[in-house]
């Protein structure tokens, strides 16, 4: 394109750290406003709403365009509040750079740390700049004040240890900037090394008297280094320069706007046409604007914008009726835009943030969301559908508020991220609509995941219709959200009828079955379908899809997450074991970061449930001295879910908007099959078993002084010689019939051997074997080779635990020695060792031996096997996994270790040393 395409630099920063005035400042010196604004002087250009000005804070992201030198800059000014931190994210969508502003008083703050992750995570290339440094330096940026001088070093270190160890000092004058300076350069990128190297050998040959000068060696490396760009290596994330001033004063601001328009590249942008939505917004006349910026091509006004499903199918195409470039509260119309333009596009109905248009693709969901949920109501004469209108309207506006509506009990909800977010909905309800809104107390959002791997099926066959489901549903890491992908292959099913189905997985917020919060962290995959050529309907498809996560759902093991603060803690150091008891009771942790003659630094990580008043209670007992910031973490297993289960009462089989069960026909008319039978009616094959007998099994190793055992595949012969099926098939059956257990929570494993409520004595603690065996890493290996040798040695293992255990341990391993064999029992030590008879696995004998000694002893039962646990829970004894048993067997023996070392040398046998 023969026009230099526009530079879109985006401003981050936590709050009152300066940047709306920085802001100013761009637009003052590149002729934009006459006079820079501030924010006490509530005439900002930028934070032009009522409520912004009123609060002097920014609370809706805002562009504007400006010169700088010969760059066509478009200026993103967002918020710094965590509260409206969602905001923010979604400009990382269409930056090309950002400026990310510290506050010198304060240094890096936990916001910072959140922001420069989700930088990091985009590859967004970053200045920084290190703002009111007035509040230490003199007027000229502080050069000879000694104070200023130690607090740069100071800051430095913090952000090279804190953000990036690539973060080089820019504020020093490019003809001041000697060899220090562009060593530090070199050591971000080999080849500016290589650069570096040759100019410090020409220099070591220079004659001593062309050195003797002070400013030669200054001279001699910028010139040499001079033609180094520093452009690519800021592109690639290798270099973060760093500034010094403040804004308000304008110190250090010539220096670096100067050297800003010196780092900075436009990129190119392909012809065909593409954009990104990253808000949605409504002019003073109360029409839709999607705030675009565009990545490839170009738009004019009457085109036309084609929009489309989840599923990859167009959806409508709507018409452009005007195109606005947005400068503060103004605009000015254009007819066309060009790649790299942001612009306001009036006219389409759909669209909404995030949304990618033409080539682009839809963009990831924020990771910063709300973690509390309020029922929202108005006055009588406000309608509920009404209010419920309006809601939506602010909705597309801020998608995080989620607004929904319970049909049962009747009521609005949203979800919100802390206390300013909703008073300025409050605001925005009164001033833009005259409704008056009111909010409850609030509750905190819980989610919900599944630990082991299941496949779904869900089946939709009434009369002349028809559509089966099958879904692998797999456990992912914390944070990771919902993926979705399909593995059928387009000869076993239409790729439309596939795209269908991906689509109804993603249209939908699905339930867990715990609580009936949303799933997350959780890969959904599409492993089989079916359609009938005459009878199957779209409707067919969202029916099975949604009766397919449902149904794999209620089989799964599943885990109740809730939301977790980071929190930094600034309190006297009189009260550091004060704060961190008050965190302790409160199921939190945290660690004193740094501590100081009169105020320390903690650092902690709790539950949003537990520390929602803690600000506080912590100004309350520290007499006001002590302060906390809290950031939305993550989420993390729910610390009292079995308070939380109680206290939702939620019944997964009368939860009518998420049924499990699937519809079959028989004798012409419709039958609705529990979840728990559909495996005994499907048409299809389940995934996982054909996937499961492709997999040979282990080998058996060879006898020894306990032999009474066997291989994996002698296990799977005995099965399908007894009961006339496959090995998986009898363990369908057998979790058929205990399905009624699986709702039921998995106690926390660090609670897996608390005695039981009850009259039982005594504590009796039942192992799976071989199913603790392979969870072992290395004996897993060894068992390839000798499965004799690898028992044995876990044996030993288990025998050295129990060591420093009360109570009996009974280690359980499945065996068919001869035809008729009974079971065999015998003592390894300080242990039982029990092989099962013919025709009895390890989870048979367990069921039977929990329900036996449960009523007299506490019974705990160490395995991972998914349903060996649902049985064993549905008994009353306790659960812990195998991996979780093996992490405690390791801390016992490192605890024995450190204890021995620990003791004093008189305690040591007396011949050492002789």
């Amino acid at each position: 394109m023969s026009k230099q395409a526009k530079i879109t630099i985006g401003i981050m920063a936590h709050v009152d750290a300066g940047k709306t005035t920085l802001s100013e400042q761009f637009l003052f010196r590149a002729n934009v406003i006459r006079k820079a604004g501030r924010v006490d002087h509530k005439d900002t250009f930028l934070d032009g709403d009522e409520m912004e000005r009123s609060r002097g804070i920014t609370i809706f992201s805002k562009e504007a365009e400006l010169t700088l030198n010969d760059h066509r800059l478009v200026l993103l000014d967002t918020p710094g509040h965590v509260d409206f931190s969602a905001e923010a994210e979604r400009c990382l969508s269409v930056m090309d750079y950002c400026i990310l502003l510290i506050s010198a008083p304060e240094g890096i703050k936990s916001h910072t740390l959140v922001l420069w992750k989700l930088l990091e995570q985009k590859g967004i290339p970053t200045f920084l700049f290190v703002n009111k440094i007035d509040q230490f330096a003199d007027a000229n940026g502080g050069d000879s004040d000694p104070l200023w001088l130690s607090k740069k070093s100071e800051l430095l270190e913090q952000i090279r240890k804190q953000l990036s160890a690539e973060a080089v000092d820019f504020s020093v004058l490019p003809e001041k900037r000697g060899r220090f300076f562009w060593e530090e350069i070199a050591m971000c990128d080999e080849h500016m090394m290589e650069c570096f190297l040759e100019a410090e050998d020409l220099w070591e040959e220079m004659p001593t008297e062309e050195k003797a000068d002070g400013e030669a060696e200054q001279a001699f490396f910028t010139g040499r280094m001079k033609d180094c760009s520093f452009k690519e290596l800021i592109r690639g994330r290798k270099l973060f320069p760093v500034f010094f001033g403040s804004a308000l004063k304008e110190i250090g601001l010539d220096a670096f706007f100067q050297e800003l328009a010196q780092c900075l590249e436009s990129r190119s942008f392909p012809e065909q046409f593409g954009g990104r939505i990253f808000k949605i917004s409504r002019d003073a006349q109360g029409q839709r604007m999607l705030h675009v910026r565009l990545t490839g091509g170009s738009l004019g006004v009457r085109e036309e914008i084609a929009f489309w499903d989840a599923a990859g199918e167009e959806k409508r195409k709507e018409k452009v009726t005007q195109l606005r470039i947005l400068s503060g509260g103004g605009f000015l119309p254009v007819e066309r835009a060009e790649a790299g333009d942001v612009v306001a596009i009036l006219g389409p109905s759909l669209g909404k943030a995030g949304e990618g248009l033409g080539f682009e693709q839809e963009a990831a969901a924020p990771s910063m969301v709300p973690v509390l949920g309020y029922q929202v109501s108005a006055g009588k004469d406000v309608p509920q559908p009404l209010l419920l209108e309006k809601l939506r309207m602010i909705e597309e506006e801020n998608p995080e508020l989620s607004v929904q509506y319970e049909e049962e009990k009747k009521q609005i909800l949203i979800r919100l991220m802390g206390r300013v977010q909703t008073e300025i909905l409050k605001s925005q309800m009164e001033q833009r609509f005259g409704i008056s809104i009111e909010l409850d107390e609030g509750q905190v959002l819980y989610r919900e995941t599944i630990e082991d791997t299941v496949e779904g099926v869900g089946h939709f066959e009434p009369l002349r219709h028809y559509a089966e489901v099958h879904l692998l549903l797999e456990p992912l890491e914390r944070g990771k959200g919902i993926e979705l992908r399909s593995r059928v292959s387009s000869d076993l099913l239409a790729t439309n009828w596939q795209r269908l189905i991906l689509q109804h997985l993603s249209e939908k917020q699905h339930r867990g079955v715990l609580t009936g919060s949303p799933i997350t962290d959780m890969r959904i995959t599409l492993v089989a379908g079916k359609a009938h050529p005459k009878h199957t309907e779209g409707g067919d498809f969202r029916q099975a899809t949604y009766r397919a996560v449902r149904q794999g759902l209620m089989q799964a093991s599943s885990l109740l997450l809730e939301p977790y603060y980071s929190l930094q803690i600034t309190a006297p150091t009189s009260l550091i074991g004060r704060v961190l008891s008050e965190l302790d009771q409160r199921a939190g942790s945290g660690r004193a970061e740094s501590i100081g003659e009169e105020a320390s630094l903690i650092i902690a990580s709790a539950p949003v449930a537990t520390v929602r008043n803690f600000a506080a209670d912590l100004a309350a007992f520290s007499g006001g001295r002590g302060r906390v910031q809290m950031q939305f973490s993550g989420y993390e297993p729910c610390h009292n879910t079995q308070e939380v289960l109680s206290e939702r009462e939620y019944d997964p089989e009368r939860d009518i908007r998420n049924r499990a069960d699937s519809v079959f026909v028989s004798h012409g008319s419709s039958l609705i099959v529990p979840w728990d039978e559909v495996f005994d009616h499907m048409d299809l094959e389940l995934f996982t078993k054909r996937k499961k007998e492709d997999v040979p099994a282990a080998p058996a190793g060879p006898a020894g002084s306990l032999s009474q055992s066997a291989g994996e595949d002698e296990l799977r012969a005995i099965f399908e010689k007894t009961f006339k099926t496959s090995w998986e098939g009898r363990r369908e059956e057998v979790k058929q019939q205990n399905a009624r257990t699986v709702t039921a929570p998995k106690p926390d494993p660090y609670d897996s051997f608390q005695p039981k409520t009850g009259t039982a004595t005594g504590e009796v603690l039942l192992v799976d074997g071989y199913n603790l065996l392979f969870a072992h890493e290395e004996l897993s290996k060894l068992a390839r080779d000798n499965l004799d040798a690898a028992r044995g040695r876990l044996l030993d293992l288990l025998s050295d635990y129990q060591g420093t255990e009360s109570g009996r341990m009974i280690v359980v391993f499945d065996a068919y020695k001869t035809e008729g064999g009974r079971v065999h029992k015998q003592e390894y030590h300080n242990i039982e060792v029990v092989f099962t008879k013919e025709q009895q696995t390890a989870d048979m004998y367990i069921e039977k031996t929990v329900h036996e000694m449960g009523k007299k002893a506490r019974v705990s039962v160490v395995t991972s096997d998914g349903l060996e646990q649902i049985v064993a829970g549905a008994k009353g004894a306790l659960l812990v996994s195998s991996r979780e048993f093996l992490r405690r067997m390791e801390e016992q023996k490192q605890r024995i270790r450190e204890e021995y070392l620990s003791r004093p040398s008189g305690n040591i046998n007396p011949i050492q040393g002789l």
